[in-house]
This record gives C-alpha cells, sequence and structure tokens, in this order.
C-alpha cells in the first residue's frame, strides 16, 4: 500500500518595481498570498524598470535568471506580482518551461478555494470569468475548428469564439443570480433596521485577526487561522454590551493592496454589508509596521462605499505580540486589544456602546389624514405594532427612530 501525499508546488515570486507602489511591502504580502494559497514560496527575483516589458514583463536578462534558477532547483511555479497579458504569460511560460500566474490569477485561486457561501461561490466564479475573458485570445490556434475539407470549408466558427459566447452567457447569468441575493440582503436589512436591530460590521486588512476577535466576544466558533483570506463569506452573531443592549456583529472579507478590480466588483455586495452599519470596527494588526496604511486602505474602501457618515472605530489588535506597549502605534482614538488573550475587549464593548444612537422610541399618536406623509416616514424607517382608523385620524403604536421624534412631538399621546 502506497500513501498519495500531495506534493507542495515550489514557486518563486517575481516583483517588477516601476515605482508605482511600495514593491518590498507589496512582495511580502505576496509571499503569504502564495503560503496561503498552498505553495511554497522558495525565492524571490525583483527588478527595477520604468515600465514592464511588453513580451515578458521583466527583462530578456532577468528572465535568463528566472529560467536558470528554476531549473537549477527544480521549481514548478512563478508567480508575478502583477497582472499579466495572455502574450506575457505564453511568452514566460515557453522560456521558462513553468506555469506562470500573476497577483489576480493567485487571489482568484484562493477565494475559490475558501468560498463556502452559494453567494460567496457565486462571487467568485463571476471574477474569474470576467479576468478570463480577455484573455481567451491569448490561447493560442489549437482552440480554432476551421478545417480543410469537404464539409469543412468556409469561415466556420472558431471554438475561442464559442468559448467567448459561453462565457458571456454564464457572465450574464451569474450577474443575475448575485442581483437576486443581493436583493434578499437588501430586504433582511431593512427588516433588521424596522426592527431596531443595531449592526456592528468589523472590515479591515486580511489576517488583522477579524475572526479570531469574532470568536472572543460571541463565541461564533468562526475558523481562524494565521493565513489571507481566512474568511471569505460574512458572518452575523449577536453581540451582548454591557448595558445590557444586543447587537449583530458582522464579519466581512479581508482586503489587500491592490485588490484586483474584479474581485471589488463581485464582492462589493458583501462589502456594502459594512456601508449598511451603524457602527463599523476598522481593525488591523498592531505587531505588523505597516499598521496605519493598513488601516488607511480599509478607510479608502470605506470612503467609496459612502460610510463617512458612520462612527468608526480603529481597533489595533495583537497587541500581545508587542513585548513594548510603547512601540505600539498611537491612531486616532483607537482602541488596544488582544483577540487571543481577552485584552481590552471590555473597553472595547464599552466603545461600541458610547457610539449607539439614541434607541428608538415606541409611541402611540394620532396622526391627521392630511399627514400620509409622515406615516409613509414612520412605516420606512420605524415599525408600526398597531393602527385604527378615527374620525380625527390615523391612530397608531409604533417604534420610531429619534430624528423622527421632532416632526411628530405635537401628534404623540404618550
Amino acid at each position: 500500500m502506497h500513501e498519495n501525499k500531495e506534493k507542495l508546488e515550489r514557486a518563486l515570486l517575481v516583483e517588477v518595481d516601476t515605482g508605482g507602489y511600495d514593491a518590498q511591502a507589496s512582495l511580502a504580502e505576496l509571499y503569504e498570498l502564495t503560503r496561503s494559497a498552498g505553495a511554497q514560496p522558495f525565492g524571490a527575483m525583483t527588478q527595477k524598470r520604468p515600465s514592464q516589458d511588453a513580451a515578458t514583463c521583466v527583462g530578456s536578462g532577468m528572465m535568463r535568471q528566472i529560467t536558470e534558477f528554476v531549473q537549477k532547483y527544480e521549481l514548478n511555479l512563478l508567480i508575478f506580482d502583477c497582472e499579466l497579458t495572455p502574450t506575457q504569460i505564453r511568452n514566460i511560460e515557453r522560456e521558462s518551461g513553468v506555469r506562470a500566474v500573476d497577483r489576480t490569477m493567485l487571489i482568484l485561486d484562493i477565494f475559490a478555494s475558501r468560498a463556502q457561501s452559494r453567494e460567496g461561490k457565486l462571487q467568485v466564479e463571476l471574477a474569474q470569468l470576467k479576468y478570463l475573458l480577455p484573455r481567451l485570445g491569448g490561447r493560442g490556434s489549437e482552440l480554432s475548428r476551421l478545417g480543410g475539407g469537404i464539409g469543412t470549408r468556409g469561415p466556420g466558427e472558431s471554438k475561442l469564439e464559442t468559448d467567448r459566447r459561453h462565457i458571456r452567457r454564464r457572465i450574464d447569468s451569474l450577474t443575475a443570480q448575485i442581483h437576486d441575493v443581493e436583493m434578499h440582503r437588501r430586504q433582511i436589512s431593512r427588516r433588521r433596521k424596522k426592527d431596531g436591530f443595531v449592526t456592528v460590521a468589523m472590515v479591515g486588512y486580511t489576517n488583522a485577526g477579524k475572526s479570531t476577535l469574532m470568536n472572543a466576544l460571541t463565541g461564533a466558533g468562526v475558523p481562524a487561522e494565521d493565513m489571507l483570506f481566512c474568511t471569505l463569506d460574512p458572518t452575523a452573531r449577536a453581540l451582548r454590551l454591557p448595558g445590557g443592549e444586543t447587537v449583530l456583529l458582522i464579519d466581512t472579507v479581508g482586503l489587500v493592496r491592490r485588490l484586483p478590480h474584479h474581485l471589488v466588483r463581485a464582492f462589493r455586495s458583501t462589502l456594502e454589508q459594512a456601508a449598511e452599519a451603524d457602527i463599523i470596527l476598522n481593525v488591523c494588526d498592531a505587531s505588523s509596521p505597516e499598521a496605519p496604511a493598513h488601516l488607511d486602505v480599509a478607510k479608502s474602501l470605506l470612503s467609496e462605499l459612502g460610510c463617512g457618515d458612520r462612527p468608526v472605530i480603529p481597533v489595533l489588535n495583537k497587541c500581545d505580540l508587542i513585548p513594548d506597549l510603547g512601540e505600539i502605534p498611537m491612531i486616532g482614538h483607537a482602541v488596544r486589544i488582544s483577540a487571543k488573550t481577552g485584552e481590552g475587549l471590555n473597553q472595547l464593548l464599552q466603545t461600541i456602546e458610547d457610539n449607539l444612537e439614541a434607541p428608538s422610541m415606541r409611541v402611540r399618536l394620532l396622526l391627521p389624514f392630511t399627514e400620509s406623509g409622515l406615516e409613509a416616514e414612520i412605516r420606512k424607517n420605524g415599525s408600526v405594532e398597531s393602527e385604527e382608523y378615527t374620525e380625527n385620524g390615523f391612530m397608531l403604536t409604533a417604534n420610531i427612530p429619534p430624528d423622527l421624534s421632532g416632526a411628530l412631538s405635537k401628534y404623540i399621546i404618550e
């Protein structure tokens, strides 16, 4: 009997520094992405260039060095920290003799292996197909169905065009399915707001410890490992605050630098849970020298999603990994915690409670028939427990948000 063991792919990482971003920080992140994808980063090569080479991304001299290195150490994968064109991939693989993938393909692969929910799988497949569609042309003439002989002469239809048609049809189908899921989630979100649920969303850089924090606060049992994108599907759990109020804590997908735009678009509906939350926790790894930059990545995304009016609490996690407390970065009114040891969690809960809006009011009121617009506002932003039509107007028992109390004050009976 022989046990079949899956052999780890050994990869060489390639960084082309064109000066557009911090190449060393991005390469360090690529190392973690490679490890998270299940490959073994064996080494890295960096080249400074004003721009990428159109044929092989790197220069011809560097390409020869890469080929020699790959052959010498018997590596089987090249990972480039940029987005490659189909022509570049074909040329690199031809010269090196091993497979080549780019940063986007790597992240898509991680997402595909981690997606568990129906929506997550739909979003990943949509992102993969949108990435693949413009790259079909680089797969070579072997896709052609044209022949030479009776019944095969003429233009015919190439397999390339058939593939494109199938992919476009599948993209349309996935887009429609994701739209249905989004509508369902929005209905749930509106229902939560009408029922007075307060939602707290955790956003932040991947591997910042959001899942560990979720488990520490709620006992959710969410998988938490030391790897990027361990959590892909959002998780929601009830969280009880010191004052007795219960809120809904939501864990969302992590972020990275230069997240591929295919994924940003595909996972926008997931990230919009943060946009609709009442309070946002911006969690980062305090032990990372890149902590301020990680907070800024999340902050810029929240700004894109239109969260400027929501309370955002910076949370510096993993403080137990810093021996000297004086080295912990002070960023605004950030809360210092360790989700692993429990240090600072009580302060975090108190800070969440301090940022809560005033609770909704349960009132009985008599609205004149001429104020049907106010009744519509109550139904939209609050909830109606009972209603009765009287000679003088609508008699309602309702829960109303604080911002409506002023306009309704003269109609409130009790």
